[in-house]
């Protein structure tokens, strides 16, 4: 079996523009604007994706260079990259890998975890223990959907970007199969 038994969502357009995105997601989480820095945080994206072997997609890269890592809805946890703590990424990135390897990927759809070939690269999680992943299949990073597994057992791709899948699931223009409704407020962590 493969994955194409994971049902997709696709939005109306792709959002590939980094710039584009981020708009998105502050129009669907407006208060979210009170914790944008006031200038992009300079991040060694090159350690980053020298210690994962992958370059990651430009609208997260994006996303955590006006952003530190924060909560909506008391529910998800969008964590962020923080300048000086680029060799920690690693770690983080490593210790979502190992659970989503040990717990999480169904054997019967045929998906594994990065760094194998179309793997599955976690970004985020909820509270809940819903996985939100890229699976990194394509050219380029650009061209990599989310994967959603949640924690009732329900598997999904978005056929977009990690920042526009925020922003729709915000502002309900995603259906959230398999996850719970939560309100779109933001916390700093």
């Amino acid at each position: 079996m493969t994955d194409a038994l994971i049902e997709t969502q696709t939005p109306e357009r792709r959002i590939t523009d980094p710039a584009e995105a981020l708009a998105a997601l502050e129009r669907a989480l407006p208060n979210l604007v009170g914790f944008r820095r006031s200038m992009p945080a300079a991040l060694d994206w090159a350690l980053v994706e020298e210690s994962l072997g992958t370059t990651l997609p430009s609208d997260y890269k994006h996303l955590a260079e006006w952003y530190p890592t924060f909560a909506v809805g008391d529910y998800l946890l969008v964590s962020l990259p923080e300048p000086g703590e680029e060799h920690l990424v690693h770690r983080d990135f490593r210790s979502m890998l190992d659970v989503l390897a040990d717990a999480w990927l169904e054997p019967a759809l045929g998906l594994s975890a990065y760094p194998a070939p179309g793997g599955l690269l976690p970004w985020s999680e909820s509270n809940e223990s819903d996985k939100f992943m890229w699976s990194t299949t394509g050219d380029s990073p650009r061209e990599w959907v989310v994967t959603v597994a949640g924690r009732g057992g329900a598997w999904w791709h978005y056929e977009g970007g990690a920042v526009q899948f925020l922003a729709e699931l915000c502002d309900n223009s995603l259906e959230p199969w398999g996850l719970r409704v939560f309100e779109p407020e933001v916390t700093p962590c």
